[in-house]
């Protein structure tokens, strides 16, 4: 009753076309049998086409499809992709009539939303071009709710995308209203207003002694860092059509890669409260994971906000932060702030250029330790959890990082 399908089209009744990952190794068999037992082109000679006979289609690919004729009339005639779902108007020339694969199923399997009735009882234009927008090509999870009574009906479901309820999400936007006995859970955003807001988890921290491999992901100064343990990938890579597991359906990355389709949704931000989960914007134009440290200017609105999984900060204008989903919530923080041991800050002259928060590091003993450690996999071992969390932090387990530091005289041991 759960599986998990690749969304194929959605038709303009809201109808949902799904196909089951299940059935990927048969369906791309059969399009391979198809291709090899037509090699021609259509039909170019005058033929009688009636509505409801089963064919085979060239698509825009040149592949050919199995097809059902549904509309007849004019000089194109109306065709279904079956294995799709989704039909095109298509000229006679471009189709084959054949009762070859007739005893196959179709791979595609027409579905209503659980849960949710379009507002007025039609689904209306901007309702279906965002789910096309959202949807289509996209792997979901399916959780069957209803199956047809007879045939021809559609499979009820309830869909899921990064966490999400694509019924939560319709009757937030207001495209729905809720059916049925039971309620539909409505989309949890933290807009602020809530009286206590809850926090990102903290990842589970090795066993003392123990090294592990880390990257450090951002620089407060020389002897504080922000350390990722398992690197954070960036949102253009990987698709919700590739590797094919339920834990990618279910990772960090595949939830805000879904955040990242429908931020365009979400309002913006009323309410600011210091250490607020939030989405923010980076310089790349992609939403990331964050959190609301204080407001820096009200007319514009300007906040200072750290993203979570990285370690960084940034002053961004209120128009670059949303309200986060928070199914984000279940997953802890990529970057964890750290100390290092067996470093500390060289004597220097007034006249050095020092960190302005940290006056007591020079920018040049900054820089040079961004050098020891930007891009690079290096070995942490913890030495103490309290009061801070100190780590050694080493490339390749030889010497510390910052003995470079050490031996030009921007630090001492």
């Amino acid at each position: 009753r759960v599986f998990e399908a690749l969304v194929s089209c959605v038709d303009r009744d809201g109808t949902i076309h799904v196909i089951p990952r299940s059935f990927e190794t048969a369906l791309n068999k059969l399009m391979s049998d198809i291709q090899c037992s037509f090699k021609c082109l259509g039909l170019l000679e005058p033929y009688c086409w009636k509505k409801g006979e089963a064919c085979v289609v060239r698509g825009p690919d040149t592949m050919w499809y199995r097809g059902k004729v549904v509309g007849v009339g004019g000089n194109a005639l109306q065709v279904q992709y079956i294995d799709r779902g989704f039909s095109e108007l298509i000229p006679p020339c471009h189709l084959y009539p054949t009762t070859l694969y007739t005893a196959i199923p179709p791979f595609c399997i027409p579905c209503r939303l659980h849960g949710a009735a379009p507002v007025g009882t039609v689904w209306q234009e901007g309702a279906i071009s965002c789910l096309q927008e959202l949807l289509t090509n996209e792997l979901v999870q399916v959780h069957a709710e209803e199956l047809p009574q007879n045939p021809g009906d559609r499979l009820s479901i309830s869909l899921f995308f990064g966490g999400m309820s694509l019924a939560s999400f319709v009757i937030y936007q207001k495209f729905c209203v809720a059916e049925g006995p039971e309620d539909t859970p409505a989309l949890e955003l933290l807009e602020g207003d809530a009286p206590v807001l809850p926090s990102y988890p903290l990842p589970p921290l090795p066993d003392p002694g123990d090294p592990f491999p880390v990257t450090v992901t951002h620089l407060v100064t020389p002897g504080e860092v922000y350390i990722c343990f398992d690197p954070p990938k960036s949102l253009a890579q990987g698709s919700a059509a590739e590797g094919g597991s339920s834990c990618q359906l279910e990772s960090l990355e595949e939830a805000l890669r879904w955040c990242n389709k429908i931020v365009g949704y979400l309002p913006l931000l009323t309410y600011f409260h210091t250490d607020m989960p939030c989405l923010v914007e980076y310089w790349d134009g992609l939403w990331y994971r964050g959190k609301l440290l204080s407001v820096r200017e009200i007319n514009p609105v300007k906040v200072l906000v750290q993203f979570v999984d990285y370690g960084t900060f940034s002053v961004v204008p209120g128009t670059r932060v949303r309200p986060t989903p928070r199914c984000l919530l279940r997953y802890p923080v990529r970057a964890v702030r750290v100390l290092l041991a067996g470093i500390k800050p060289a004597p220097c002259d007034e006249d050095t250029e020092r960190i302005p928060y940290s006056p007591q590091w020079s920018m040049e003993a900054l820089w040079a330790m961004v050098e020891c450690v930007e891009g690079k996999e290096l070995s942490a071992s913890i030495l103490a959890l309290s009061p801070e969390v100190t780590v050694s932090l080493s490339e390749g387990g030889t010497d510390p990082v910052h003995l470079r530091l050490v031996e030009t005289g921007l630090a001492e041991l």
